[in-house]
């Protein structure tokens, strides 16, 4: 699956420190699916990051798409 492709699952998410020093993003889909998915901090703070980066990238094609109207 590509990242531009839609989908019409839907999930939960829940992301917060575990009893043991990790951050966990906890991922819970249609259909029963349970992905825990555990970081250290250090990676969390890239993955922080990286979505920060994203938000930023969609908000400008966003606002590109909406000039060009």
């Amino acid at each position: 699956m590509s990242i531009n492709k839609q989908s019409n699952i839907s999930a939960d998410i829940q992301i917060g420190p575990t009893d043991q020093g990790m951050v966990r993003i906890y991922i819970e889909a249609d259909g029963g699916i349970e992905l825990p998915l555990d970081f250290d901090p250090d990676e969390a703070e890239e993955i922080a990051e990286e979505l920060r980066i994203a938000a930023e990238a969609a908000r400008e094609m966003a606002a590109t798409r909406g000039k060009r109207r």
